[in-house]
């Protein structure tokens, strides 16, 4: 369970789509919302749309992993989904905050499968500018996501890496590193003891 969180504008969400375009291993958590669809997202795809009924329904159900109220707006993660995709052998990508971060590394069998990297823009400056430059949001929103920025980065020490996103295509290298490495740690690698048993046994 590969988690990226970041203030918006910092670039996760960016290095998320290179990620899944260059491992066939990895799968993206969809996040449901209570928040509005905008015009270039895709039901499903990009988030499970809601309306605040059914988002509570899905709480009182147990069917989230975690959620969180951000910008007066609920988010939170389906877990059948992920379930099935970590018993079908699958890595998956989860492009949440440091609240739902929390949730789930406190979670019992959750937290043993997670690795959270937190991503920094390289300057306040630049990450207003990514804010405006993607023009989804309204000059009010731009400044209630400016203002919670620097408490969100503060959160930077909870996380497992940091990468400081300067260069997007180094970022990438980065986080594709971290996840090869990961990946070869002795309690992930399936069937590892079985296959040392067998060498011992040549011997």
């Amino acid at each position: 369970m590969l988690v990226l969180s970041s203030p918006s504008g910092a670039g996760k969400t960016t290095i998320s789509r290179a990620m899944l375009e260059r491992d066939s291993n990895l799968t993206m958590s969809v996040s449901a919302t209570t928040r509005p669809k905008r015009s270039s997202e895709v039901d499903g795809k990009d988030y499970i749309f809601v309306d605040e009924e059914k988002f509570k329904s899905m709480i009182d159900g147990g069917e989230l992993l975690e959620h969180a109220n951000v910008f007066g707006n609920f988010y939170g993660t389906p877990k059948k989904p992920v379930e099935e995709a970590l018993m079908a052998g699958r890595d998956i990508l989860f492009d949440i905050d440091w609240q739902g971060t929390q949730i789930i590394a406190g979670d019992e069998i959750a937290g043993k499968n997670l690795v959270s990297i937190f991503i920094l823009p390289p300057n306040t400056a630049e990450l207003e500018n990514r804010l405006r430059t993607r023009a989804q949001d309204t000059e009010e929103v731009v400044q209630q996501r400016m203002s919670k920025a620097a408490d969100e980065m503060s959160r930077y020490d909870g996380y497992d890496y940091v990468i400081i996103n300067d260069k997007i295509e180094l970022s990438v290298e980065q986080v594709q590193t971290i996840l090869a490495a990961e990946r070869l740690r002795i309690g992930r690698q399936i069937g590892l003891h079985d296959f040392v048993q067998e060498l011992m046994g040549r011997e």
